[in-house]
């Protein structure tokens, strides 16, 4: 098998549509409205990528992508419409109903396996964006990483980066020296988007066991391509968090992965649904890294498919790399929509036979313009396709069935539990404690030679004592008294001096001295 499928067929249509396997990492586009049949095109395109041994990921934003997990049937109400079009587009007996390997991903471990990466593996860059800050404060999380990194302070989930930051505002002024100005404000801003990302769920993201790629290039026993679908439709609820994540592990797998040059097929196939929300707001240097990835992960066997309404949301610079090409209908009914609907028309290859332009607008339901490359990497000549009818089930599957698929997967059990090893936020508090102790036995130390002066100097008022006051002078020489009146005379010194002591130990430096002398074992109350 060295193609898939797509569609095409029939008197209104053009020839049959396929797509090339060893072209499948020259990435690709599939637009269209809301409701024109963008979900079951990357639906048929996993499926084409699965049976030839590709491992699919892909993002489900609806929910309604569980259903590769599970084969269509006859007596579905869609079955007739399936088949009529199977026999229309030419491909007559060759459908059938199959499902698929598929494994199950949720950041939230509601809905699959927990999917996790470290603060470490996400970087500055990206941390900065997934936190929405400013030119600023990006500085001050770029030093906070350079400080992680000459210490030795591993950074693996959220409460390390925050004691990091911690750190950082406790010791800013020698940073400034060295880094430039970092300002407490700026920390404290940082601090707080962080606890809104972690109110949101994001806490989750971060932490151990963190993902390892291979479990997301897997092929079945039978040989075909695991398809990993990531549970999206919580997850959109911050869009932020979902396009940060979905753009980290494509940096992953372009860091990571071997040169391989054109392969016979691609090593993975990647949709990235929904993708305008990774362009977003987005800073230029973030911009500039999508641009560099998706020209360079191709030579390592990754095609990337991006998934959105309009080709417009797509920066032109990347739009131009996309080789394979779904274009679904587009509603234009203002005039920037009529522009956009111009600038995706003059994309393809023109037709003869119709006007792309006026085409896109015409297609319906499950019809598309679609291009594909052809031999030596040329882009096809558009043509007007009907879709292929997919063979896994259309639409979600139960709960039921979805846990049961999670505990037959290959990789049940390896994340879900969570591992919290020594890092940045453990080593942080040990050298705060360990600091605070070292203070305490100075601090005690001090006390007990400031105790023994003050008894000192007690004594030595005692010494010059008379009988009747203390002298600060010298002493006059005491007259001479019988042994029975020195006795008596002693007696009082004494008396004195200890009532004396005793105030001084049962007051605020007594209580001092007591724990100076005990080494802080029992504290004053």
């Amino acid at each position: 098998m060295d193609r898939i499928f797509v569609g095409g067929g029939g008197e209104a249509y053009g020839e049959a549509q396929e797509l090339l396997l060893k072209y499948g990492n020259r990435h690709g586009l599939i637009a269209g409205a809301t409701g024109t049949g963008k979900t079951v095109t990357l639906q048929i395109l996993a499926e084409g990528f699965a049976a030839a041994g590709v491992p699919v990921f892909l993002s489900d934003v609806k929910g309604d992508l569980s259903g590769l997990a599970k084969s269509g049937s006859a007596e579905s109400k869609l079955h007739e419409a399936f088949t009529s079009r199977a026999e229309t587009i030419g491909l007559g007996e060759r459908y059938s109903y199959e499902a698929f390997p598929v494994t199950f991903w949720d950041l939230f471990g509601e809905q699959g396996h927990p999917i996790r990466t470290t603060v470490a593996e996400m970087g500055p860059l990206l941390i900065s964006r997934l936190l929405g800050l400013s030119e600023a404060q990006e500085g001050v999380v770029n030093v906070a990483f350079r400080v992680a990194d000459e210490q030795g302070l591993p950074l693996l989930d959220l409460k390390d980066l925050q004691a990091l930051l911690v750190w950082c505002g406790e010791n800013a002024d020698d940073l400034t020296l060295r880094y430039g100005n970092i300002s407490k404000s700026s920390i404290g801003a940082i601090q707080r988007d962080l606890l809104v990302l972690e109110n949101q769920g994001g806490d989750k993201l971060f932490g151990e066991p963190a993902l390892e790629l291979s479990d997301i290039i897997r092929s079945d026993v039978d040989g075909r391509g695991r398809v990993n679908i990531l549970a999206a439709d919580t997850l959109m609820s911050s869009p932020g968090l979902y396009a940060t994540f979905l753009l980290w592990l494509l940096s992953e797998l372009f860091e990571e992965l071997p040169e391989i040059g054109n392969p016979d097929k691609p090593k993975l196939v990647f949709f990235f649904d929904e993708a305008h929300l990774l362009f977003d707001d987005a800073p230029k240097a973030l911009v500039d890294k999508v641009e560099q990835v998706a020209r360079l992960i191709r030579s390592k066997g990754v095609g990337v498919y991006f998934v959105t309404q309009n080709p417009d949301d797509i920066p032109e610079d990347i739009l131009g790399q996309l080789g394979n090409r779904v274009q679904h209908a587009l509603r234009a009914f203002t005039a920037r929509d009529q522009k956009a609907l111009s600038r995706a028309a003059e994309t393809y290859r023109p037709n003869p036979t119709f006007e792309v332009e006026t085409a896109i607008k015409e297609v319906g339901t499950g019809e598309a313009v679609t291009s594909f490359l052809e031999d030596k990497g040329v882009p096809g000549i558009s043509q007007r396709t009907l879709i292929r009818p997919p063979s896994s089930q259309l639409g979600p599957i139960t709960a039921e069935e979805r846990a049961g698929v999670i505990a037959a997967s290959p990789i049940a059990g390896k994340y879900e539990a969570v591992l919290d090893r020594e890092s940045a936020f453990e080593m942080l508090k040990a050298r705060a404690e360990a600091a605070a102790k070292a203070a305490e036995v100075l601090e005690a130390k001090e006390e007990e030679v400031a105790g023994r002066e003050a008894l000192e100097r007690e004594f030595s008022k005692a010494r010059r004592y008379d009988g009747t006051h203390y002298s600060r002078t010298s002493a006059p020489k005491p007259p001479k008294t019988s042994t029975r009146t020195r006795s008596t005379a002693d007696q009082t010194i004494t008396e004195q001096l200890g009532k004396m002591v005793m105030k001084e130990l049962t007051g605020t430096t007594g209580k001092r001295i007591v724990r100076g002398i005990l080494g802080g074992l029992f504290k004053a109350r």
